[in-house]
C-alpha cells in the first residue's frame, strides 16, 4: 500500500471483467498512457477484450498514473489490478 497521508489520493483501476489486457489501440501505436502521464477523467487508459470485444477502460478521476500494474496482452481475472492514479 501506499505511504499515510498519501492513501487518500491513490485510485485504483481494476479490471471490470475477466479478458485480454491490452495497452494500445493496435501493435503498432504507442500505448494509451504511461507512468507519469497526467490523464483527464473519461481518457482511455488502455483496452480489455473478452470474447472478441474490446472495452475501453477510462480513468474513473483526473490525476497522475502512478503505476501500470497489468502486463500488455496478458489476460486478466475480474477485479485485477491495472492501474494507480494519484489525484492532485
Amino acid at each position: 500500500m501506499s505511504s499515510p497521508g498519501s492513501s487518500d489520493k491513490r485510485v485504483e483501476v481494476r479490471a471490470p471483467m475477466s479478458g485480454v489486457f491490452y495497452r494500445r489501440p493496435a501493435p503498432d501505436q504507442p500505448p494509451y498512457v504511461e507512468v507519469g502521464d497526467f490523464v483527464k477523467k473519461r481518457q482511455v487508459l488502455a483496452l480489455l477484450e473478452t470474447m472478441k470485444v474490446f472495452q475501453k477502460i477510462r480513468a474513473p478521476v483526473e490525476g497522475t498514473v502512478v503505476e501500470i500494474a497489468a502486463e500488455n496482452e496478458v489476460p486478466l481475472k475480474d477485479n485485477d489490478l491495472m492501474f494507480v492514479i494519484e489525484t492532485p
